[in-house]
């Protein structure tokens, strides 16, 4: 969560066995706070999107330790519905833990609370948008813990992708090259700009918001905490200590992942490598 001005599968819970989510299905009914840009929709579904009806998660879902929801979040689906009716989706692929007051990176560090943190100060699943260069669009949300947040950095779209394509287009500079599906939402301000993300979301509650939610796509196996590579965070170099703990999660191989980092994703073959010997000398 930098300050700076510049710049096919579901995990569980960080044990290593799989763990299911729980679920809410009856959101609250409240009215829209921003309107969205009506694009015609052109239907575009990922060959990994379920066709199945999923499941919303709930506030309990949300109300876990900042480390283990952003990697919670991971295989998770976010949904964003417009003023139309048309609803993009994009499965979670990256996110990033914010710890709250001790945390040198977190925009909550040493527990300062701001007008603009605010939402980082409040129950689990509130959203948190900020601004960063002035322009682009960052989107948090609060977990347990004082200040803590989880950033959510990069999604695989699922449905809607032409829409997310002419709400990017809205953002670029004419004749620019036409993006690739894995380049839409392969950052935190582009997922904003592709689900229309708006400042105004800024507070309102994930688990129960008519507009965005985030759910748990049945037909899917939950997987274990081996696929996901942990790494140091993006644009917090200047935060000392804190700029090379490992709280950014992604899942490894994934072509919508904003930034690989090959050394974590060594050592974390080296010590599956590791793992895998020992087991073969106890057989």
């Amino acid at each position: 969560m930098t300050t700076r001005k510049r710049k096919k599968s579901l995990l569980t819970l960080p044990q290593s066995e799989c763990a299911s989510d729980q679920t809410d299905g009856d959101p609250l009914k409240r009215p829209s706070q921003c309107q969205s840009d009506k694009i015609p929709v052109l239907q575009h579904l990922s060959p990994y999107f379920s066709v199945r009806e999923s499941v919303r998660l709930s506030y309990s879902f949300f109300n876990q330790p900042c480390q283990d929801l952003a990697k919670a979040f991971l295989g998770k689906v976010l949904v964003r519905k417009l003023t139309d009716g048309t609803e993009l989706r994009g499965r979670v692929v990256e996110t990033e833990a914010y710890l709250g007051g001790e945390d040198k990176a977190s925009h909550s560090a040493g527990g300062k609370r701001t007008e603009r943190n605010t939402a980082m100060f409040m129950k689990p699943g509130t959203i948190y948008v900020y601004p960063i260069y002035g322009i682009y669009l960052c989107m948090n949300v609060s977990s347990q813990g004082e200040g803590a947040a989880v950033l959510v950095r990069s999604l695989e779209p699922l449905s809607g992708q032409d829409v997310m394509r002419g709400l990017r287009a809205a953002k670029r500079k004419a004749g620019a090259k036409i993006l690739k599906e894995k380049e839409l939402c392969n950052g935190p301000s582009k997922l904003c700009q592709a689900l229309d993300i708006q400042r105004c979301f800024d507070r309102r509650d994930l688990a129960t918001d008519t507009e965005v939610w985030l759910e748990r796509d049945p037909e899917r196996e939950a997987v274990c905490a081996g696929e996901v590579v942990s790494a140091p965070r993006i644009g917090v170099e200047s935060h000392r200590e804190w700029a090379t703990k490992p709280l950014r999660f992604y899942l490894r191989g994934h072509p919508c992942v904003s930034v690989l980092n090959r050394d974590a994703e060594r050592q974390m073959q080296s010590s599956t490598d590791l793992h895998n010997t020992e087991m073969e000398r106890t057989v």
